[in-house]
């Protein structure tokens, strides 16, 4: 294999990686301070993703022509847009729920994102269709050591790395982070601690929101399109991944983000070299099936999770 094509992979999969991981991540706020699995949270994505759609589109209307102020109009209005929605999911669907069986929060969930896949598909122009995404980064590449870095891939790989190091530091550096940290662990004794219960898991759950919609975003730029149902496969991935890694832990959440991408370039590349006979297109059925031993193995993911500090 050449070095061109290798530094193709190789970037594929660190981009991919990072999008898995800043779902994952989202997955593991929402069982942090309920226990609670939110099933829509990838068409909550897909929503954020045309949502960024929208917005450029109103720039364009407006005559903004810069790249960078559109690409920033964009990231602003998708994140407050997810964040709220995925805040109104909280408050109207699985708080109500808080008490019930978890197989209705479950439920409820997935189908609210049936419902959000199905009204972008019919409310959005030809919605049913592939929609090219705007492509604002530069395309130069550089030549490091025979390998060709594109630069708009390495710019987002620094975007996603900053926001999972910001998450991070907010989760455990902040009076935030520290009232996400005490309801997760304990949500009756937080209450009595004076800590707004209520409040904590909406803007934990508008925080897990908008963290996979910056990853929607991120995915749009790099592949240059975007689909009605690409949260469908993004939220198995990424519970997939946060399972995987030990849900409940944020490091959890983003190795397993990261293994998944590894195992899928195992699945396109390694394997029809060894295997002739094994087609790349079945590169997720060889990621899955790794993913359902390894949770066999090790039923509690890869960084169990600690019962002091779930978040």
């Amino acid at each position: 294999m050449s070095l061109d094509i290798f530094s193709q992979y190789l970037i594929n999969c660190l981009m991919l990686g990072m999008i898995y991981a800043m779902v994952a991540v989202g997955f593991t706020l929402f069982f942090g301070v309920l226990d609670v699995i939110q099933f829509a949270h990838g068409d909550v994505l897909m929503a954020g993703g045309f949502g960024a759609l929208v917005a450029y589109a109103a720039t364009q209307a407006v005559g903004i022509a810069n790249s960078w102020v559109q690409l920033l109009l964009m990231v602003v209005s998708t994140t407050v847009m997810t964040a709220a929605l995925g805040a109104l999911v909280a408050r109207f669907l699985v708080l109500p729920l808080r008490n019930a069986p978890p197989l209705n929060t479950l439920l409820i969930t997935l189908m609210m994102g049936m419902v959000l896949r199905e009204a972008v598909r019919l409310v959005y122009p030809n919605g049913s269709n592939p929609q090219p995404f705007p492509s604002l980064l530069p395309h130069d590449a550089w030549r490091v050591g025979g390998l060709d870095l594109r630069v708009d891939s390495l710019i987002l790989l620094v975007v996603g790395l900053l926001l999972i190091a910001g998450l991070h530091l907010l989760i455990t550096r902040s009076k935030l982070g520290l009232a996400i940290r005490a309801v997760a662990q304990d949500g009756e004794t937080a209450r009595v601690m004076g800590i707004n219960f209520n409040r904590i898991v909406l803007l934990t759950f508008g925080l897990g929101s908008a963290m996979g919609a910056l990853g929607g975003v991120m995915r749009g730029l790099y592949y240059t399109e975007i689909t009605f149902d690409v949260g469908l496969l993004l939220g198995v991935i990424g519970f997939a991944a946060a399972i995987l890694g030990g849900l409940g832990n944020l490091y959890g959440a983003i190795l397993g983000g990261f293994l998944f991408a590894v195992l899928q370039a195992i699945g396109a590349v390694a394997l029809p070299v060894l295997l002739p006979d094994f087609p790349s297109a079945y590169k997720d059925v060889f990621a899955f099936t790794v993913v359902i031993v390894l949770i066999g193995w090790k039923p509690t993911g890869l960084i169990a999770e600690k019962t002091s500090e779930r978040v």
